[in-house]
């Protein structure tokens, strides 16, 4: 997958698969399957360092998750700029992208258009391809006072329809859609020519991402736009269990493990 596939993908009607991977392990086994694109989120913040946020997502973490995927597949990586990474100027923003591309990223996302319309615009007119976030973006956790849906009243619903249409103009590639009202996240979606990539905004976006341990059942966090897949943390808990009983019993390593 590439880019311009997104949009090739909205023009043929097809739905673009997306979930959230940080390490190459999880990687390799992504690439063997049908999931068409990896996003490098900055919830690696929550998931993998024990943030209560993304807030303390660092550019260092995002660097290392993002070389880290890239080194077990092939797949398209999408990559987060973290907290203020396109608050700081121009410049700033630029080597910070830079980076993420340098290690392995396809693409980067970023939360908010309106206050930065021209670092997007020179991003993109640097080659770097931007998709913009919209809806309940994290980085604005302590604006929002916490993770709520958005999009509720007329005006706020406005406002996001307003950014979404200008991050089309700037030249995004495409609009994710986080925690929007189904009916707005449609509006959108019918009102753009650029795909729109969902989580919490219902079924009419071009595509939908979830966090990997979230559908895996490994995380413990189970909103209602979450699909668990599997209960990962019994089926962990059991193997490691299973792993402690035999080295206490003495079975582990047997006849067949030792040399």
């Amino acid at each position: 997958m590439t880019t311009p596939d997104f949009q090739k993908f909205k023009n043929e009607g097809r739905k673009i698969s997306m979930i959230t991977c940080y390490d190459a392990s999880f990687a390799r086994l992504i690439d063997s399957t049908d999931i068409d694109c990896i996003l490098i989120g900055d919830s690696c913040s929550m998931v993998m360092h024990g943030e209560s946020t993304t807030i303390p997502a660092k550019m260092e973490w995002m660097e290392e998750h993002t070389r880290s995927v890239r080194n077990g597949t092939s797949k398209y990586i999408l990559a987060d700029m973290p907290f203020l990474s396109t608050r700081k100027g121009i410049e700033h923003a630029t080597d910070c992208a830079g980076r993420l591309l340098v290690a392995g990223a396809n693409s980067v996302k970023i939360e908010g258009v309106f206050g930065q319309e021209e670092i997007l615009r020179h991003l993109v007119l640097s080659g770097i391809p931007v998709m913009a976030h919209l809806g309940l973006t994290p980085q604005f956790y302590q604006a929002f006072g916490g993770h709520k849906m958005q999009g509720k009243t007329e005006e706020a619903a406005n406002k996001i329809i307003q950014e979404a249409k200008l991050a089309e103009e700037i030249g995004c590639y495409a609009v994710l859609l986080e925690c929007l009202p189904s009916s707005l996240a449609e509006k959108i979606t019918k009102s753009l020519s650029i795909p729109t990539i969902g989580i919490g905004a219902g079924p009419v976006c071009g595509g939908q991402v979830l966090v990997l341990q979230d559908m895996l059942g490994m995380s413990g966090f189970k909103p209602r736009f979450v699909r668990q897949y599997l209960d990962g943390m019994t089926l962990i808990q059991n193997a490691f269990n299973s792993y402690a009983h035999d080295v206490a019993d003495g079975s582990f390593p047997g006849a067949d493990e030792t040399k």
